[in-house]
């Protein structure tokens, strides 16, 4: 890999955070880069953070170039206590709710034969989304879920939590968002120039770390092929869906038309009796 600076490279990026595979390959590749971000996404201090590991690491250039045998959610142990999973998702999914609680729930099952369920330990799906959700009225920037009482709106569990990075919805961040650099975070996985990330990751070590991986590993021919194979696959998903959308509208109004027609035949029958 090239031993030269982020800092002095200019134009577009190539292959930057949003592509699921350079996410993946950078926190793998960078444990700092890692604690600062799930730091950022937690609300921790650095010294909170005893140990951060991934717990479903792959070989890195050795995966499969076919999109579906991709491993790239990534699950995370924090502290030996609290479980993590991370998915970066570009593509628009009309399932998604049902797509990250399914994450979730492999995860919060993990207790091994004969545990004590009350030994279950906290676990959190986290979801970098360049889409809102469907129905959703009040878009967020970071939005978090839970279980709670229809009534009360106590909460059942704090174990069980679902929380979504809308990278679309930046400018929505919150004061604390802010306060933790989660909108840098986000900006610094959207930026498409290296001047761009340049100037997010001033005077930030985490993130300045981040982009010196994400250059040397825009520098890595076999990274760059991977990347490029994730970007294939979204592009085809993405039209799939976007057909079966399509598809599914086109039913929808013959459906619509068949049952006027119905109606107007069932009309016409009572007219002439």
């Amino acid at each position: 890999m090239s031993n030269t600076s982020y800092l002095n490279a200019t134009g577009p990026v190539r292959f930057n955070l949003t592509n699921d595979y350079m996410f993946r390959a950078v926190l793998q590749e960078n444990n700092y880069v890692l604690k600062g971000l799930i730091c950022s996404l937690l609300h921790l201090k650095p010294d909170d953070v005893i140990s951060v590991e991934i717990t479903n690491p792959i070989e890195l250039g050795d995966a499969a170039a076919d999109g579906k045998e991709f491993i790239l959610d990534i699950n995370v142990s924090l502290n030996n206590h609290t479980l993590i999973n991370l998915e970066m998702q570009m593509t628009y999914r009309a399932d998604w709710r049902e797509r990250s609680l399914s994450y979730l729930c492999r995860s919060f099952d993990h207790l091994k034969h004969g545990a004590e369920y009350g030994e279950v330990k906290p676990t959190i799906h986290i979801g970098f989304l360049n889409f809102s959700l469907d129905n959703d009225t009040q878009p967020e920037f970071y939005a978090s879920y839970r279980l709670l009482n229809e009534k009360t709106h106590a909460s059942y569990s704090d174990k069980f939590v679902l929380r979504v990075v809308n990278l679309n919805q930046i400018d929505l961040a919150t004061e604390e968002d802010k306060a933790n650099h989660l909108d840098y975070w986000a900006r610094l996985f959207t930026a498409v120039t290296w001047e761009e990330i340049i100037m997010i990751t001033k005077n930030d070590s985490v993130l300045s770390s981040a982009s010196q991986s994400l250059y040397e590993l825009n520098a890595d021919e076999i990274t760059r092929q991977k990347c490029l194979a994730r970007e294939d696959y979204n592009k085809t998903e993405q039209a799939l869906q976007k057909f079966s959308a399509e598809n599914k509208a086109l039913k929808q109004e013959l459906a619509k038309k068949d049952s006027i027609i119905k109606a107007l035949q069932e009309e016409l029958d009572q007219t002439h009796k």
